[in-house]
């Protein structure tokens, strides 16, 4: 990544991506489908793969809640320094 501000722009992403791929990931571990997923948290399955896909920016703490019970796994949040 040659253009800086591409490169932070990728970078200030990185939380995000985090996020997402650790929904993904903890939804396969349970062996559930976007529908199954979907379906226990109150919402249909379109809604949940276009968060899945990068629609986070629409997601709030009580979805990531409702989330994280279904999956049976800890929500964690926390404020950490940016990276350099």
């Amino acid at each position: 990544m040659k253009v800086p501000a591409f490169k932070k722009a990728w970078h200030d992403l990185d939380g995000e991506f985090e996020i997402l791929e650790s929904i993904i990931k903890a939804r396969e571990s349970a062996g559930l489908t976007q529908e199954e997923l979907a379906k226990k948290i109150g919402t249909k399955q379109p809604a949940l793969s276009r968060l899945e896909r990068g629609g986070f920016q629409k997601a709030n703490i009580e979805t990531l809640r409702k989330i994280a019970n279904a999956l049976n796994v800890k929500l964690v949040i926390k404020f950490q320094p940016k990276s350099a």
